[in-house]
C-alpha cells in the first residue's frame, strides 16, 4: 500500500463518514459548522463516526472562525476531552496577528495532544511567510502534514507554490507531507502526482449536493478510482 494516494474527507456525521469510507476515503477530518469554515464537533458526534468506521479520524480544534486561536481555554478542554473520549488524531493552525505561527496556541495545545499526529491546516496559506511558518513549527511532536492550497485562493493559484514545495522535501520545515486541498479538482491531481504528492482532501467535491446534502459515496470512489489510476 506503500504507493497508495492518500484521500481524507471531511464528515460532519455518522452518515458522511460510513460514505466516505465505502468509497474509499483512507482517512476523516471531522468538524463541524463549515459556514465558519469547519469547527471542532461535539464529543458525541465523533463517537459516533468512531463506532461507524474503522478508518483514522483527524478532529478539528478550532472555536472561532477565522485563524485567530480565540480561548485558548476553550480548545485545550475541548482537546482533553476529545483525548478522554478516544481521538487519536488531530487538525490545528493558527496565527498571531502578524500572520505567522502563534506559537503559544499551537503548543498549548501539542502539549494537550501529546505526541498524537496533527496536521497544520490551511492557515499556512494565509501566512505572512510559508518557509518562516514551516521552520517555527519544524520540531514540534506529531506534526506530520500540512493541509494547503498553496495559495489562500485555492489550487490553481497554489499550483506553482505546491510543486516548488514538493520538492523540498529533505529541507528543514518541509519533513510533513504536503495534503493538498482548497478548490481541489480531478484535472489537478495529474500535476501534483508527478511532482511527487502523495496525499489529498475533498470537502464539497465529495458532495454532489452541496454542503447541505451528505458526503456521496460514488463521489469518493471517483477521487479514489483516479488516485488509484
Amino acid at each position: 500500500m506503500s504507493n497508495r494516494a492518500v484521500l481524507e474527507v471531511i464528515a460532519l456525521d455518522e452518515e458522511d463518514a460510513v460514505a466516505a469510507q465505502a468509497g474509499g476515503a483512507d482517512r476523516l477530518e471531522l468538524v463541524t459548522d463549515m459556514a465558519a469554515d469547519g469547527l471542532t464537533p461535539s464529543v458525541a458526534a465523533f463517537t459516533a463516526i468512531k463506532a461507524a468506521v474503522d478508518i483514522p479520524l483527524r478532529v478539528m480544534l478550532r472555536v472561532t472562525d477565522g485563524f485567530a486561536a480565540g480561548d485558548i481555554g476553550v480548545l485545550v478542554d475541548k482537546a482533553h476531552a476529545m483525548r478522554a473520549a478516544g481521538a487519536e488524531e488531530f487538525v490545528l493552525g493558527f496565527l498571531d496577528e502578524d500572520g505567522h505561527a502563534d506559537l503559544v496556541a499551537v503548543e498549548r495545545l501539542v502539549a494537550e495532544v501529546n505526541g498524537c499526529p496533527w496536521t497544520f491546516h490551511r492557515a499556512i496559506d494565509r501566512a505572512v511567510d510559508r518557509d518562516v511558518l514551516r521552520k517555527h513549527l519544524a520540531d514540534l511532536p506529531g506534526l506530520d502534514t500540512y493541509l494547503t492550497a498553496g495559495s489562500p485562493d485555492g489550487v490553481d493559484a497554489g499550483m506553482d507554490v505546491l510543486l516548488a514545495e514538493a520538492g523540498r522535501s529533505d529541507l528543514p520545515g518541509y519533513e510533513p507531507q504536503i495534503m493538498v486541498g482548497g478548490g481541489l479538482r480531478l484535472d489537478h491531481l495529474p500535476r501534483l502526482r508527478a511532482a511527487g504528492i502523495e496525499a489529498f482532501h475533498i470537502g464539497g467535491a465529495a458532495r454532489p449536493d452541496g454542503w447541505d446534502g451528505p458526503v456521496g459515496e460514488a463521489a469518493v470512489r471517483e477521487w479514489r478510482v483516479a488516485l488509484d489510476g
